[in-house]
């Protein structure tokens, strides 16, 4: 594997894509044997047959790397327009770009531009070549060569990536477009009933024109659809969890019981062994295993880990706005995550998705409009600002979060936050401070105090073992 970057675009190249690209040079070679660099120009040093096959084969690995790079840059360029930072792998017989820092899913109109710009890209190489190719041609065969081949290979390309069959760009289209128009489940199954007429056709032309290796593929992704389609119509497709059979729908069972218990560890285990199941894992299943894991991620408050297994949820279940606004409020991307959580209180007008909804406007400093939000407890919203700022580990922000609540809220509880993670941040004087303050406030807990885990950085500091014997002996009196 190597890696290079395309300005801010990460580019990693598997070393399954070179094979593949090798072994596509090899299967054409007896069809260019009349052709450069096999024929003897007039002029030329003239190669041997083997010295022709390594120039051959390096001249179409080249191709095909190109090809593809630009293919994946049009999804990568289109996804930079939309804010993210994506980045590119190059795999086997193509790759794949990672938008990467979206919360949760991409909108559905997003989804189709990136994915339509891969194609798009590619066609325009194809173009271009072409018109080289008439403009240059007869300059030198190896230009001859290089432009043809480009143009020939990227508008075939083209063509066949926009069918209506997953893993291609067309197939993720016509999911996108056929859960939108007729409902997830139905949309779900339409889609994949098509792409399976798609792959029976492609496998008839392949096997009719003797080309093995379309034949090959094009069968490879009509099993895939076909199992798609029989595990949705025995009810393990879109909002049919509850329906699906199997061992690995039994695991997910179990796990989504170990979650709602709090096991957070049998949860993250046996959601994580459905997704590493050699046998039996479908869509569905796949994508109800990324939304437990993103959930168990969530409660650990591992924002990143959420977002990335949220990302793979292919439709169902819906992830939550509440999980999207919380993920992104962890990752430290209040501007996204506020939108989310706008739109989770609007759906459920839920007074602890209000709270976090009005703790994300604080937190972007944006204080008077979230104490305006209807039921709103000034209390609470500062709570939950502190609170996600303390476990995304910005101790510092979240005590000055704390102390500017302090003059609003006079809260015992707000205090004593604020002095944990002022003592998180190594900062003993104000945290010492902060815990006389939530003492003069009604705090009275010394038990509880002296055994948390955050104030342990202060053990042993004379103020607060001052603070300490003093609280302790109030309670006695």
């Amino acid at each position: 594997m190597f890696r290079f970057r395309l300005g801010s675009i990460p580019v990693e190249v598997h070393p399954s894509h070179l094979l593949v690209s090798a072994l596509i040079a090899w299967s054409s070679i007896g069809a260019a044997q009349d052709g450069w660099p096999f024929r003897q120009v007039e002029g030329a040093p003239a190669l041997g047959h083997a010295s022709a096959m390594v120039v051959y084969i390096l001249s179409w690995m080249l191709i095909v790397f190109v090809s593809v790079l630009i293919h994946e840059l049009g999804h990568a360029l289109a996804s930079r327009l939309f804010g993210y930072r994506p980045s590119i792998a190059l795999v086997w017989m193509g790759g794949h770009t990672l938008p990467n820092d979206q919360p949760g899913p991409l909108p559905w109109k997003r989804n189709l531009l990136i994915t339509a710009a891969g194609p798009f890209f590619g066609l325009m190489l194809g173009l271009a070549s072409g018109v080289g190719f008439v403009l240059f041609k007869g300059r030198a065969p190896a230009l001859d060569f290089f432009l043809f081949t480009f143009a020939v290979a990227n508008l075939f390309w083209a063509v066949l990536n926009m069918l209506p069959v997953l893993p291609l760009d067309g197939g993720h289209i016509t999911a996108t477009l056929a859960t939108r128009m007729f409902g997830p489940r139905r949309g779900f199954v339409l889609a994949q009933g098509l792409a399976l007429l798609v792959c029976v056709a492609a496998v008839v032309y392949g096997l009719r024109s003797g080309s093995t290796l379309f034949t090959l593929i094009f069968a490879m992704y009509g099993v895939q659809a076909f199992r798609v389609v029989a595990e949705a119509l025995r009810g393990g497709g879109p909002g049919q969890e509850s329906r699906m059979t199997g061992p690995l729908a039994e695991k997910l069972r179990e796990a989504k019981v170990a979650l709602d218990a709090g096991r957070l560890d049998d949860a993250r285990r046996l959601g994580t062994s459905v997704l590493e199941a050699e046998e039996g894992l479908t869509v569905p299943l796949a994508s109800h295993a990324h939304h437990l894991l993103g959930w168990v991620a969530l409660k650990e408050s591992q924002g990143r880990a959420a977002l990335d297994h949220f990302s793979q949820v292919q439709g169902v279940p819906p992830v939550e706005p509440h999980a999207v606004a919380a993920a992104c409020s962890l990752v430290g991307d209040d501007a996204r995550a506020v939108g989310w959580w706008e739109q989770a209180w609007k759906m459920s007008a839920n007074r602890t998705v209000l709270h976090e909804y009005a703790g994300t406007l604080i937190r972007l400093k944006r204080e008077q409009e979230a104490l305006r939000l209807p039921g709103v407890d000034p209390a609470v919203a500062y709570a939950c600002a502190q609170s996600v700022l303390f476990n995304r580990g910005a101790y510092s922000e979240a005590a000055a979060v704390g102390e500017a609540a302090l003059q609003r809220v006079p809260s015992a509880s707000i205090a004593y936050d604020a002095a944990c993670a002022h003592a998180r941040a190594r900062n003993a004087p104000d945290a010492v401070r902060m815990l006389h303050r939530a003492t003069e406030l009604g705090f009275r807990d010394g038990a509880y105090a002296a055994s948390d885990a955050d104030l342990a950085p202060l053990h042993g500091h004379p103020a607060f073992e001052s603070w300490l014997t003093e609280l302790r002996q109030s309670a006695v009196s």
